[in-house]
Formats: structure tokens, C-alpha cells, sequence
């Protein structure tokens, strides 16, 4: 064999497995079919989408707040131009940091497009037409995903757009009609509500981020409708056409009433769909499921066992950390090691501002399974950083078991809870109970406090500072 492991995408899980497998000392390949490495996550998803958010939230709050803080703007001005370019850098950085991180592990990169020969064997077409034929023993596929569609809503990239092109469209829109209110649509909806666009959301279920706790999408739409944003949830799209200059969009809402909105984009945001096209599976003995996946074994083996599949391509969250978690899983599997996932703590984010985190049960799961709990909460308005820097908008819940106060799910929304939510999953891998980090100093003044007070609102109703 020519390898030890070949990774067919370069994504956060496919790097990362390959980085894992080198350093485990396996003779390891890996397969891109873009020019540049890092996959969906750093080139058209994770890391342009959170540079977006950024450069769109100092916009706003220049526009909106700088004088509250005494700072004084005349005559801004949005370069939405430099902005783009900003986040093309960003992007650019990043995937040369992959490329480095490629080299520094000796791992062998080839830039082209991997398909299956057989089960040891993936033949790598390049750009320029031309074909080799790479061995190994094990095989990782990491290829990830691509946005869905239906056919009421055919994506043109023109008019009608994916979360590709809202990533680099020539201009603010002025009303942009957003197909799905769940975690790409909330954060690429309110980049431009930020940029003063007018924002629509057409949601088919009742409420904004569906799959997260009820609170959440409740708090999350409050904040959005501040930024001017409409709604119209538990509609169907039956049709979107493009008129040229403008997008028509028209829906049904549960009750038979219909729904007619025209804006110059419509962004289709809803889920996207594992990407296993050209791969010819068949040829290593393996298929997908009704949804397109490929069904692995709790070692993430599939049917053939030299062949594993991460990340998008299989059952779960498609979440950037879950593939890398994955990655690292596999990596160590094959070196004969016994690593473990808990998929109920990896941690779900809405980078949004205020932004949404989330890890374990939600309210509504612990009610459909019949688990006894008791919540507590807290809100950013009562909390001094987030009085200092303005940004009182969120709370904090926590969801413990009523008999053990072992803590069972914990729910965000508000300033740098994607970062705060770390300290709950700690807490859960360790089952802590409620009162547990409760008793815990947290520095004062911090945002981190919230999740303390929260704890104690589930502890007896102990919360201090409310």
C-alpha cells in the first residue's frame, strides 16, 4: 500500500484526522478536490460567515451605540466592498494555516478529485484532467456537505442564493427573504439586518432555530425584531421565481392563508444535504441511506471495516467540532486505542448577536422522555458586565435533574455565551450538579457569573443578584 490512511476531504474533520493519524506515526494522504484546503467550514461556511458577523456587529453598534459610549462618528460610511475583502484575508489565512499544518506532519496532500477504485484504492483526478491511483490500508471519508434545496425553490446563485453566495454578493440587499429561520439563515439573516437590509424570515416551523430550546428561539426572534427583521413561521414556500431585478417568494401558512413577499434576494436556508456525489461508493461495497448518509458502527466503521466516515457524511449534528471530535476518533481507533464521544455534550452555537449556545437535553426533550428537572434562570439585565458593555439582551438556563440536581442541559442566549457554554459542558462531562457551580467563584464582573446564578435559580430558587 502506498499509505497507512488516506482522508478524502480536507475539512476541520478530515485535517484533523489526517493530523491525528500522522502524529500517531501512520504514512498518512490526504484528498482535496478545491485548490484550497479546509473544506466548507473554512472557505465558504465557518470562518468567512463569522468574519461577516463581526465586521456587520462593529457596523451596528458604531451606528447605534458609539454615542451612548461618548465616541462620536461623522459621516460613516459602510465599504461593504472592504468588508468582503476583509473576510476573503481571513479565509485566505486560514487555509494557508491548514496547508502549513499539512506540511509540518509530513502528510502527503494531493489537489484533486477522490473517487473509489475499490476498497484500498481512490483514484485522484486533477483540475487539469489528468488521473492517479493512490493504496492504503484504512480509508477515511470526511467530505462533508452541501446546502439543500426543493424544487418549489430552485437556487440560481444569482437571485436565488445558498449561504455560498450570501457570503460575497455585490451589495446589501434591500429586502432580503430569508427561507428558513434556523442556525444559517438566523446568522447570515441578521449579518445584513445589521447592514440595513430588510430581513424576512419564511420558516415552515413554528418558531426561529427549531431543533434548539423553545426559550431560545423566543429570546432570539426579540432580538432580531429589534434589528427590524419580520417573520412568518409555519408557512410552506410553494414557489420562489426570479423576475430579473427581484425574487417573489410565495408561501401557505398552516391555516390555508397565502403569503406573497418580493425583495431583490432570497436566501434558501434550509439544512444542507451530506456531499458523497462522484464518490462512486458502490465500487468499495458501500451506500448511502434514504437521507444520503453512510451508515457507520459506534467505531464510525461502515459496512466495508478499512473504510470510516465522519462528520456530515454521517448520522448527527453537521457541526465543524463534532467532525473534528470524529476525526480524532477514528485516527485513535485505527492505532488500536479506545477513544469515546458523548454526542449529547458537544455543544450547538448560533453566532448571531446576541449569540445562542446550547449543550445537553432541552426542556422539551426532558419533558417527552418523563425525566423529573427543575430549571433555573438568569437574565443578562441584571448582570453588571453585561450592564457595562450594553448588552443586556439574554439569559441563562439551566436544567437539573429534580431528584440528583445533577445539572442535564444548559441553554444560552446572550454576549459570548459561544464561549461561555464550555464551562457547562466541563461541569456536564464531570456531572456536576447545579450546586456544584453554584459554589464555584466566578470573577466578578463577568459574563460567566450568569451561569453561576442560573445554577443556584435551579439550586432552591438561590440566585443572588435578582
Amino acid at each position: 500500500m502506498d499509505f497507512d490512511v488516506i482522508v478524502i476531504g480536507s475539512g476541520p474533520g478530515g485535517y484533523i484526522a489526517a493530523i491525528r493519524c500522522a502524529q500517531l506515526g501512520m504514512k498518512t494522504a490526504i484528498i482535496e478536490k478545491y485548490s484550497a484546503l479546509g473544506g466548507t467550514c473554512l472557505n465558504v461556511g465557518c470562518i468567512p460567515s463569522k468574519a461577516l458577523l463581526d465586521s456587520s456587529e462593529h457596523y451596528y453598534n458604531a451606528a447605534h451605540s458609539f454615542a451612548q459610549h461618548g465616541i462620536s462618528i461623522k459621516d460613516m460610511q459602510l465599504d461593504f466592498g472592504q468588508m468582503i475583502k476583509r473576510k476573503e484575508e481571513v479565509v485566505g489565512q486560514m487555509t494557508k494555516g491548514v496547508e502549513f499544518l499539512m506540511n509540518k506532519n509530513k502528510i502527503t496532500t494531493y489537489i484533486g478529485f477522490g473517487s473509489f477504485v475499490d476498497k484500498n484504492t481512490v483514484k485522484v483526478k486533477s483540475n487539469d484532467g489528468q488521473e492517479q491511483q493512490i493504496s492504503a490500508k484504512n480509508i477515511i471519508i470526511a467530505t462533508g456537505s452541501k446546502p439543500s434545496s426543493f424544487p418549489s425553490m430552485p437556487i440560481d446563485k444569482k437571485r436565488v442564493i445558498s449561504s455560498t453566495e450570501a457570503l460575497k454578493l455585490p451589495e446589501v440587499p434591500k429586502h432580503l427573504i430569508v427561507i428558513g429561520a434556523g442556525v444559517i439563515g438566523a446568522e447570515l439573516g441578521s449579518v445584513y439586518a445589521r447592514l440595513g437590509a430588510k430581513v424576512s424570515f419564511v420558516e415552515f416551523a413554528a418558531s426561529m432555530i427549531p431543533t434548539m430550546d423553545g426559550t431560545m428561539g423566543k429570546e432570539l426572534q426579540k432580538s432580531m425584531r429589534k434589528l427590524g427583521a419580520d417573520f412568518y413561521f409555519s408557512h410552506k414556500v410553494t414557489s420562489v421565481e426570479n423576475k430579473g431585478d427581484s425574487v417573489v417568494v410565495r408561501a401557505e401558512n398552516n391555516k390555508g392563508g397565502l403569503l406573497e413577499l418580493e425583495g431583490d434576494y432570497c436566501l434558501v436556508s434550509v439544512g444542507r444535504r451530506p456531499y458523497t456525489d462522484g464518490l462512486e461508493l458502490e465500487k468499495a461495497g458501500l451506500k448511502t441511506d434514504e437521507r444520503g448518509r453512510i451508515a457507520v458502527n459506534d467505531h464510525l466503521q461502515t459496512e466495508v471495516s478499512n473504510i470510516y466516515a465522519i462528520g456530515d457524511v454521517i448520522r448527527g449534528a453537521m457541526l465543524a467540532h463534532k467532525a473534528e471530535e470524529e476525526g480524532v476518533f477514528v485516527a485513535e481507533t485505527i492505532a488500536g486505542q479506545h477513544p469515546h464521544i458523548n454526542y449529547l455534550l458537544i455543544p450547538g452555537v448560533v453566532y448571531t448577536w446576541p449569540e445562542v449556545a446550547a449543550v445537553g437535553y432541552t426542556e422539551e426533550e426532558l419533558k417527552t422522555n418523563g425525566t423529573p428537572y427543575k430549571a433555573g434562570t438568569f437574565p443578562f439585565k441584571a448582570l453588571g458586565r453585561a450592564r457595562a458593555s450594553m448588552d443586556t439582551d439574554g439569559l441563562v438556563k439551566v436544567l437539573a435533574h429534580a431528584e440528583t440536581d445533577e445539572i442535564l442541559g444548559v441553554h444560552m442566549i446572550g454576549a459570548r455565551v459561544a464561549d461561555m457554554i464550555a464551562e457547562a459542558v466541563v461541569a456536564m462531562e464531570f456531572r456536576a450538579a447545579a450546586e456544584d457551580v453554584g459554589i464555584m467563584s466566578h470573577a466578578h464582573p463577568t459574563y460567566t457569573e450568569a451561569f453561576k446564578e442560573a445554577c443556584l435559580a435551579a439550586t432552591g430558587n438561590r440566585a443572588l443578584n435578582i
